[in-house]
């Protein structure tokens, strides 16, 4: 496996000591209510706790706290759909120094605004395969600016991994479910909890109407979509990276898919059975729990609670869809 795509222990050491400085410890907390009727002990991760609202700062902060410590930087720039947008303009923030978004046409609004409020300049272009991730990389080459890319960036995937050190701080599950979009996280993850505990299961979650990277773990290569139409904006992945496909395929133990509705159940569940407001990426490891309770019968479980940035209206409409 390449040596980017998995985090060392030194490095997840490196970064739970370099994020301490700024980020406080997420809650893990047992939900009572879900998972009673198959005796299975579930505990969610609350990931949207952290600033800007979900897990990316652990990714963004170490990756341009490290890198700023190694040379300097004019600058710092992104390509997003909103959430590691937010987190990049939060770190640059706490670095003091400049930063450039770049989203797709009309994105999420409140995720948008958020990059906003940080003092990020953002820039919207046209989404199509690529597209955003090119168009930051030639203004990063134009201004010589620290392109930040989460699906490519060595030391990413290295603050993700103290999500699952901060788990097994705690306790030792039998599983844990992630969402997948562009597999920072699950790659991070994946590896801490597997070098600590190798027969903890790993689950790998994207929305039905974005399955690139689920297919890619399926059939062993590379596959591409065309879209990604999903509510789910935190998972939507057009052109998967080989090493990161190959990293998967090593790390994480099964892929499913979730539909729309069964992500807006997610929602609505967490929002009534727990009181936690979550995007549609940020449910949708509980969706892929719901979809298949019986197979975690009697086990524990933690599911990433990874976003709470919804839109009002997706939340409305979460809460009134039956």
């Amino acid at each position: 496996m390449e040596e980017h795509t998995r985090p060392t222990d030194e490095q997840v050491n490196n970064a739970w000591e370099v994020l301490r400085r700024f980020l406080n410890r997420t809650r893990l907390v047992r939900a009572e209510r879900i998972g009673r009727e198959t005796g299975t002990a579930v505990y969610l991760k609350l990931e949207s706790e952290l600033p800007t609202g979900s897990f990316k700062p652990r990714g963004a902060i170490y990756a341009l706290m490290t890198t700023l410590a190694q040379r300097p930087i004019k600058g710092v720039v992104a390509a997003s759909t909103g959430n590691h947008g937010a987190a990049v303009a939060y770190a640059a923030r706490l670095a003091q120094l400049p930063a450039t978004i770049f989203l797709p046409e009309s994105p999420n609004p409140l995720k948008r605004a958020r990059i906003v409020e940080l003092g990020a300049n953002v820039k919207e272009v046209e989404w199509k395969p690529e597209s955003l991730g090119n168009a930051a990389a030639s203004f990063a080459a134009e201004h010589d600016y620290y392109f930040l890319n989460d699906a490519s960036d060595p030391l990413v995937p290295a603050g993700t991994a103290t999500i699952a050190a901060e788990i097994l701080d705690e306790l030792t599950p039998d599983a844990i479910i992630v969402p997948m979009g562009d597999t920072a996280l699950i790659r991070g993850v994946a590896a801490a909890a597997k070098r600590r505990h190798p027969h903890i299961r790993i689950v790998g979650v994207q929305a039905e109407r974005a399955p690139s990277y689920a297919r890619s773990w399926h059939e062993g290569r590379v596959v591409t979509t065309d879209t990604c139409d999903t509510i789910a904006d935190g998972l939507a992945t057009y052109v998967p990276l080989a090493p990161n496909v190959r990293a998967i395929r090593e790390l994480v133990d099964e892929v499913t898919l979730v539909s729309e509705d069964e992500m807006l159940q997610g929602i609505r569940t967490l929002l009534f059975e727990e009181h936690l407001v979550a995007e549609p990426a940020g449910a949708a490891a509980l969706a892929a729990f719901l979809k298949n309770p019986t197979a975690y019968a009697g086990r524990k479980v933690v599911l990433l609670v990874t976003g709470s940035n919804i839109p009002h209206e997706l939340l409305q409409q979460a809460v009134t869809a039956q």
